[in-house]
């Protein structure tokens, strides 16, 4: 009933030119030799992004260092500093040399292995530490599992996806 825009209704075109201008400047003052370029794509699931800041050059490893520690903070900053509307983040990812459409990959594949444990043993199976855009591909990942579910634990960078049996097992 509010008057909030709803995400699908802003178009992300809007962004573009802010987001590839603010990180051009942060890659030229941060001394980096990268390029940077916005590709639009056709998004295939919930998980998939419809705009990618990529980067590509010789400093392309930099960013990747750490599990992407660099890109992370890149994204963050361009984004919170664009003033884009955080309904609107998952739509836009910043990837180098193929690196996060490889980590989702990864991440579904972990959060199935994942789920077959904890549907075959019966036990909790908490996963390593990871980004809230991580966690939530691994929510969506096994949202159509009906044998499993999944919660996110702890604090800050410490935060983890839990992955539950649906139902408790009964005793006989």
């Amino acid at each position: 009933m509010g008057s909030e825009p709803q995400a699908s209704a802003v178009p992300l075109e809007r962004y573009h030119s802010a987001l590839e201008d603010l990180a051009r400047k942060i890659v030229k003052l941060g001394g980096f030799r990268l390029e940077v370029a916005i590709r639009r794509v056709m998004p295939t699931d919930e998980m998939s992004p419809e705009t990618i800041v990529d980067f590509s050059g010789p400093d392309a490893g930099l960013l990747l260092e750490a599990h992407g520690e660099l890109l992370n903070a890149i994204e963050y900053v361009v984004l919170r500093a664009v003033r884009l509307e955080e309904s609107l983040f998952p739509k836009i990812s910043f990837d180098c040399e193929d690196y996060r459409r490889m980590r989702v990959e990864e991440l579904k594949l972990m959060a199935q292995v994942a789920a077959d444990r904890v549907r075959d043993t019966g036990m909790p199976f908490a996963l390593g530490a990871m980004t809230a855009r991580e966690r939530r591909i691994i929510h969506l990942a096994l949202n159509h599992r009906p044998e499993v579910r999944t919660e996110s634990e702890g604090m800050g960078p410490e935060r983890k996806v839990v992955i539950h049996p649906a139902s408790k097992p009964q005793r006989q």
